[in-house]
């Protein structure tokens, strides 16, 4: 993740201290009630994928994973601030919202920042 710009590596920075619990709704923080509504509100958005890279476990300071999206290729890098290695794994199924940045994972919703495309 060497191409990140400054406003990404800004939004990145969460303002909690240790053992905080994250009150942000930037992308890649807390999912919004807005944001969730939108998200339920356009079901055609959301695109399927497959998690192709998984964090091993970080703690603070967020993790990335990986995903390979089935109807394109390459993978598509994305950032959520809390450690989600007890969330996904290689090979589970998830779905990414193309509007507003929203990773399903079953009945799960997290926010995400996406990496630029390189």
């Amino acid at each position: 993740m060497s191409n990140l710009t400054p406003p990404v590596i800004d939004t990145m920075v969460c303002r909690r201290s240790a053992g905080e619990c994250c009150t942000s709704s930037a992308v890649g923080h807390l999912v919004s009630a807005i944001r969730e509504r939108v998200t339920a509100a356009t079901p055609g958005k959301w695109r399927d994928g497959i998690v192709g890279y998984a964090p091993s476990a970080r703690g603070i300071g967020g993790s990335w994973i990986g995903i390979d999206l089935l109807d394109s290729p390459g993978t598509v890098w994305l950032w959520n601030h809390a450690d989600l290695s007890a969330v996904v794994s290689i090979g589970e199924p998830i779905s990414l919202h193309e509007l507003y940045d929203t990773l399903a994972i079953g009945a799960t919703r997290v926010s995400v920042l996406r990496a630029p495309c390189s």
